[in-house]
């Protein structure tokens, strides 16, 4: 190799270096946070099925991560780490805020802040936590009515290009057809 190749190879080994791995683990964060994003409803109705059932807290954690790790692994390993410590930790907050501060997601922090009050001040678990299912399933509304609003708008690009050219060939082919077909009669 020349100088020339050596030193471009250097410099994109070394800018790959420098951006690759932020790269790469920002990409897994994203898909952490979106797995447990879509898992946490779903897991929040067990967790109030499980708390009218008149499990602890602690224990109804376990019974939701155990329930939930085969569709959403990563908010089963929150779910269970967090009921680990509230198991061996004297102090509920504290447990909750480190699932808090594992997910960005402004919905579970939500949650673990719920989570957290109920203990602390002792409310009905299973009623708090009928409240934060209906918020959830009114966030799931409006973010799938939200998609729904964006729709015809990204429809639009791939409508034009695919969709008129063809119609336009349909319906524009006959005629087009019949007045080569008089010219060339004439």
């Amino acid at each position: 190799m020349t100088l020339t190749y050596k030193l471009f190879a250097t410099v994109i080994g070394a800018v790959a270096g420098a951006y690759g791995p932020s790269l790469v683990l920002g990409n897994m964060i994203k898909r952490r946070q979106k797995s447990i994003q879509k898992a946490l409803p779903d897991a929040l109705d067990l967790l109030v099925i499980c708390a009218e059932a008149g499990l602890s807290l602690d224990g109804a954690l376990t019974r939701v991560a155990r329930e939930i790790a085969p569709a959403s692994p990563e908010l089963a390993d929150e779910l269970g780490l967090t009921s680990i410590e509230l198991g061996s930790l004297p102090n509920a907050p504290r447990p909750c805020a480190t699932c808090r501060s594992a997910s960005t997601w402004p919905r579970s922090a939500a949650s673990s802040t719920t989570l957290a009050q109920t203990e602390k001040y002792g409310t009905p678990l299973a009623a708090s936590l009928r409240v934060l299912t209906a918020e959830f399933r009114d966030a799931r509304m409006m973010r799938a009515e939200e998609k729904a609003g964006r729709l015809p708008a990204t429809l639009t690009v791939p409508m034009i290009l695919f969709i008129l050219p063809t119609l336009f060939v349909i319906l524009v082919g006959p005629a087009a057809i019949q007045v080569i077909q008089t010219f060339r009669g004439h």
